[in-house]
């Protein structure tokens, strides 16, 4: 390949000078001296080829192992040369194409005004980046990024554009893939409770003269039971078979998945037969299911409502509907129970305490977080702490989680608070990092409805990111009820991922469930925190005593942490110390603490120094 030789060089030009006085110039001297500069030159000339073509292997070795797919293209977009990442992604080889209209290769997605804005943004800027969408050689249409610049001249002319674009036809699936999750229950397909809150503010706003709506919350009786004894694959099997029959039978009509067994339905009607409906649904979605040779017959608890007779309000008629079907449960189950306006009443407090909570996540001022500090039991030394979510009503004082933990998860707000306790623990340790206090690692609460319904790997990503943490400095405490319940799905992978990334994770009221020495066995957790329960009694009840020493063994065999709950005197401190636990909670060293307090208990008081005199 020629390459053309730079003639701003002094020692080109004085070669060119010097080679007709090789010939000419009578004296041998002379002679002799022209030849040499002619050398020189040459010489120079040579070194300045061998660093082009150097220069050129380095860029045509760049444009082949380029990820991203490059179009070289003239001042009318005619292909000129493209590099292999572009044969990858489109399918054209470099023949193909060359010499072709670069537009000719786009999906037909973009109309004239697109196209408008893309030229005159490019030839008034000289550059532009976006997304756009391209055809392959075999003809399936995929999104790219494209960023185009354009090339001039001295004179401002342009004379090439280069175009770099990528294919994002992954990123858009991921984004797909989230907009369903966000929207889709995993497991049957159907709408989601966030999804229904839509869907039915959509029939709502649709409703004509004369129409109703009437609606149900369909919850399966003894879900579990199925679960134990045929196992959580069948019992995943039997709730896809429910929400296809329930689908199936009630077409036309909003079909979705709160999660866990409860199922909703929603029927635009003209028609008067409210109560006929739900019991033929019943009787249908009573008929035996056939699972691996066994015939089940579920039974069903529901509540019901209809519109406009009992509220046109997306977010009243949830709550109608869960108070209908809570008031059927507490008859007894396998009952049907309509909205009656004395349910209200009668749920009426606690609904006017769930509207309060909502105001106080918006506001975010009446919420807090107290900690409570972990320590080792014969030395005291702290270990870590734990943070205890805490509410302070604007008039009630201050209310007990007990009091407004189940309403939250009720009511769906299980996430928003759950997410709020990540937030405010991760702010302050940040805080916290820059301070005098002890670098300990902080403990949060993670609930059911965390992992099957929000994005608790996202979210732990980006408040780390935020607040600059490292994962080891929060931990994650996961009850057991949480890793035994079907809708959380198989726990193993998720666990192991956060573990994997550096989180701690512990199983909290450890006891309390069943099947524990099995979930231990298959599941990546590094402590176990003894429930307080095995505590209270302690050293005085035997079978408490037992229940302790065995546990601590196991742990020690399996290499688990243990943290002991609830410790508030002295003998249960030495009991413990005896037996081999390593970390302890409970009053008998600190009470929860509003983070100031803590503070002040924790940092030291700066020294006093004596002025001299």
């Amino acid at each position: 390949m020629w390459l053309p030789v730079s003639l701003n060089r002094p020692l080109v030009w004085v070669a060119l000078t010097a080679l007709p006085a090789c010939v000419w110039i009578p004296d041998a001297m002379l002679r002799l001296v022209a030849a040499t500069l002619v050398a020189l030159g040459l010489w120079d000339a040579w070194k300045q080829m061998r660093q082009q073509r150097l220069r050129l292997r380095l860029s045509q070795d760049t444009l082949r192992l380029a990820s991203d797919a490059m179009v070289i293209t003239d001042a009318q977009n005619r292909v000129i040369v493209v590099n292999p990442a572009f044969t990858e992604i489109t399918g054209y080889t470099s023949h193909e194409v060359q010499g072709l209209k670069l537009e000719t290769l786009a999906a037909p997605r973009h109309d004239k005004t697109f196209y408008q804005s893309f030229w005159n943004t490019l030839k008034s800027t000289g550059r532009w980046e976006g997304e756009m969408w391209s055809r392959r050689k075999h003809g399936d249409e995929y999104p790219e990024w494209l960023k185009v610049r354009a090339v001039t001249d001295k004179r401002g002319n342009i004379t090439h554009f280069i175009n770099l674009f990528t294919d994002i036809s992954a990123q858009k699936a991921r984004e797909r893939d989230l907009r369903r999750i966000g929207y889709e229950d995993p497991l049957t397909g159907l709408p989601n409770r966030r999804r229904l809150h839509d869907l039915l503010a959509s029939r709502l706003r649709h409703l004509r003269a004369g129409e109703s709506l009437d609606m149900a919350l369909v919850d399966i009786d003894g879900l579990k039971s199925v679960n134990d004894s045929l196992g959580v694959e069948q019992g995943d099997r039997l709730l896809a078979r429910f929400a296809q029959r329930l689908t199936s039978y009630v077409a036309g009509s909003v079909v979705g998945r709160l999660g866990g067994d409860e199922f909703m339905v929603i029927r635009t009607t003209t028609f008067d037969d409210h109560d006929q409906w739900v019991a033929t649904l019943r009787e249908h979605m009573s008929r035996p299911f056939e699972i691996n040779d066994h015939s089940l017959r579920l039974g069903l608890t529901i509540g019901s409502c209809r519109v406009p007779e009992d509220g046109n309000d997306s977010g009243v008629l949830f709550q109608r509907l869960e108070s209908a079907l809570y008031s059927a449960k507490r008859l007894g189950r396998n009952l049907s129970q309509r909205f009656r306006p004395a349910l209200d009443k009668q749920d009426n407090p606690q609904l006017a305490l769930v509207s309060d909570l909502r105001a106080a996540l918006i506001s975010g001022d009446q919420l807090e977080l107290h900690y409570q500090t972990q320590h080792e039991p014969g030395s005291g030394e702290l270990v870590g702490m734990e943070a205890l979510l805490r509410w302070r009503h604007p008039k009630d004082g201050m209310i007990s989680p007990g009091d407004f933990i189940p309403l939250a998860e009720r009511h769906g707000l299980m996430s928003q608070l759950g997410a709020w306790v990540i937030e405010k623990a991760c702010a302050q340790q940040a805080h916290w990092r820059n301070s005098a206090m002890p670098k300990l690692t902080i403990w949060v609460n993670i609930s059911a409805l965390q992992l099957f319904q929000g994005d608790l790997e996202s979210q732990l990503t980006t408040c780390l990111k935020r607040y600059q943490l490292k994962p080891s400095q929060i931990g994650l405490e996961l009850t057991e009820s949480v890793l035994l319940d079907e809708r959380a799905g198989d726990m193993g992978p998720r666990l192991q991922a956060l573990r994997d990334q550096g989180f701690a994770i512990a199983i909290d009221d450890f006891g309390t469930g069943y099947s524990s020495l099995g979930y231990l066995k298959r599941l990546p957790v590094d402590k176990i925190k003894l429930d307080r329960a095995f505590i209270k009694e302690l050293p005085h009840d035997q079978a408490d005593a037992s229940i302790v020493k065995a546990v601590l063994a196991m742990a020690e065999g399996m290499g688990l942490g243990v943290i002991a709950e609830g410790v508030e005197t002295k003998e249960q401190c030495q009991f413990l110390v005896k037996a081999g636990c390593t970390s302890v909670q409970g009053f008998y060293f600190a009470r929860p603490l509003a983070a100031a307090e803590l503070e002040k208990r924790l940092v030291p008081a700066p020294a006093i120094v004596p002025s001299a005199s």
